[in-house]
């Protein structure tokens, strides 16, 4: 990035995050070959940017054979299992940490939800949980240990030297089509879906099929070992803030138990939603390799662990977020990930969602653009502190096939 624009970049955003509210149609495409960055020898250059009214809400049918080579092989290459996260170059990360200015503090953002036992997640069968047990090796624990769950591997300490610790285990649930206890997931909580996750009929992330790639352990391709660690600029659209600026009732649901808002449990977030918040933000571009978090909220319904806000975050049949025609409009501009504070971050219960279709949004972009999902990200910090740009940084689990990762992300930023 010219040492210049840079200055003028970071002087332009040191600004007040109550400045009026201006709906910027095409706010968006504003300076982005600023960050278009060298690349490597699979990610591209600036994005051509496509008016609004390109893009709608029609499903795509990825399970037909016939419509394979509309969406595969990816623009990275037939043999690619990286997808998005190609652009997220040394030369990007670079200009990312340039957001920084050297001459402040930095503070440092866990996005991740804390876990624990009993955390709620998408129903399935078999379950997705978390249930951690502590084992204690080399005395004797309190008394509602085991009640609680507790295993005591010894109560003698090892050795001349007396060695005691602790380890944790994950309970394992029976099912009844697999012979075997099973355990947790990377699944749940905070998460980072990978391009083996969601698919159609048989095909998954260009054009590769369960069948072929499906092990007892994992998938051989697109696995988690392809993914991370990556260290890029992320944007947060706020918009939960600025319906709340605009006093836009409406869109917003009951609170939740902690006296905190959230939008409606239908509410469908329009391109104009995203529009407006990169407005609110001062944000003039989304780039390729960015990361795009989107706010809604919805985290609330977790902070007291109260059954009714649980039942409410659970439920299937309804929960903001963005649909076709805005998955359709952010993966123009090439991010690497886009997440939100739900589990699923795309919208249910709303009409849109009586077109017989079940979450189509994961598969447009995890299997035509390659764009990884990010679900349960804790974006209030950098809403409080109108922390818009940042550096987005997340290394998930090195694990070999795996479906996602859950290691909570961070994010770097400097208040304003």
């Amino acid at each position: 990035m010219n040492p210049d624009l840079l200055r003028n970049y970071l002087a332009k955003h040191r600004v007040n995050r109550r400045g009026a509210i201006r709906i910027a149609g095409a706010a968006s495409a504003i300076g982005a070959a600023t960050w278009a960055g060298a690349g490597s020898a699979q990610a591209t250059g600036a994005p051509s940017v496509v008016p609004d009214d390109h893009f709608d809400d029609t499903p795509f049918d990825y399970a037909d054979p016939a419509n394979l080579p509309d969406w595969a092989p990816s623009r990275y290459g037939a043999d690619d299992q990286r997808g998005a996260f190609n652009e997220v170059t040394p030369e990007r990360t670079a200009a990312a940490l340039a957001l920084l200015d050297t001459r402040r503090a930095v503070r440092t953002y866990n996005l991740g939800e804390l876990m624990w036992n009993g955390f709620p997640a998408f129903q399935a069968d078999p379950p997705r949980t978390y249930d951690q047990r502590l084992t204690v090796y080399g005395y004797v624990p309190p008394p509602e240990f085991q009640s609680e769950g507790g295993v005591v591997m010894s109560t003698e300490p090892l050795g001349a030297n007396k060695v005691i610790w602790h380890e944790e285990r994950f309970l394992g649930h029976q099912y009844p089509k697999h012979p075997e206890p099973l355990a947790t997931t990377y699944q749940i909580g905070s998460q980072t879906d990978n391009l083996n996750h969601i698919g159609a009929g048989e095909y998954f992330y260009n054009g590769l099929r369960g069948p072929d790639i499906a092990r007892g352990h994992g998938t051989t391709k697109l696995g988690n070992e392809n993914m991370g660690p990556v260290a890029t600029r992320g944007v947060l659209l706020d918009v939960l803030g600025v319906k709340l600026a605009e006093g836009a009732t409406g869109d917003l649901a009951e609170p939740a138990s902690n006296g905190q808002p959230l939008l409606r449990e239908d509410y469908r977030i329009t391109v104009e939603d995203l529009q407006a918040a990169m407005d609110f933000a001062d944000v003039d571009e989304i780039g390729p390799g960015d990361v795009v978090l989107v706010r809604t909220g919805w985290n609330q319904l977790l902070a007291r662990r109260d059954p009714a806000d649980i039942e409410r975050w659970e439920a299937t049949a309804g929960m903001p977020g963005i649909y076709l025609r805005e998955a359709r409009w952010l993966a123009q501009f090439r991010p690497a990930i886009i997440g939100s504070d739900t589990w699923a971050l795309e919208v249910l219960g709303s009409p849109v969602n009586e077109d017989g279709t079940s979450f189509p949004v994961h598969q447009e972009l995890l299997m035509r653009h390659g764009i990884r999902i990010g679900e349960s990200y804790v974006l209030d910090g950098l809403a409080d502190d109108g922390a818009y740009e940042f550096v987005f940084t997340v290394t998930p689990q090195f694990a070999e096939g795996a479906t996602a990762g859950n290691t909570p992300p961070a994010a770097l930023a400097q208040p304003r």
